[in-house]
């Protein structure tokens, strides 16, 4: 199912998408390397996640349009966000995955992160009205209406399962020359 490529510095590397024994989730924790990566590509993604929650909370309470449609406003910091992560992952995270020209590997990140939102998005369209319900039902705070707390509750939600498929996705295949 892998491939082996001869890069650079006259070494192998192995492109299979469980690259070790174990698979990719235990290398995480097995290998120091791979934990720091792991460690790294969080903290990109904290990053990541406020600049998506902030911009998402800024359309949404600024634009009557993104209030009504909170997805749309979830596409839009979806695409900040990501734009982002690829700086942060690329000289941060990767920064010896080099073997791959700069447009290659942020066209792989970027279809990464377009599968990431086309299982986002879905997924956000079918938690909000559910979770605006649920709210609506028994949220008595009025610093925080129910519907931003619905609306942030599906983003966090989204943001957990997306970060997994984006990691392990982006770390076999965009950055798999390190």
């Amino acid at each position: 199912m892998g491939t082996q490529n001869k890069f650079r510095g006259g070494h192998t590397t192995d492109h299979t998408v469980f690259p070790s024994k174990n698979g990719a989730l235990i290398a995480i924790f097995t290998d120091s390397k791979e934990l720091g990566r792991f460690l790294r590509f969080a903290v990109v993604g904290t990053i990541g996640a406020v600049i998506d929650f902030g911009l998402f909370n800024a359309l949404t309470q600024a634009s009557a349009f993104f209030h009504q449609n909170a997805v749309w406003a979830s596409v839009i910091s979806f695409i900040a966000a990501v734009t982002s992560n690829f700086v942060w992952n690329r000289y941060w995270t990767y920064p010896d995955s080099r073997s791959k020209p700069l447009a290659q590997q942020g066209a792989q990140f970027f279809m990464v992160s377009i599968i990431g939102l086309l299982i986002r998005t879905p997924l956000f369209a079918f938690l909000e009205p559910i979770l605006i319900r649920f709210f609506q039902a028994w949220w008595k705070w009025a610093i925080l209406s129910p519907i931003i707390v619905a609306h942030n509750v599906a983003l966090a939600i989204v943001i957990g399962v997306v970060m997994l498929w984006n990691f392990f996705a982006n770390r076999y295949w965009t950055y798999n020359d390190v």
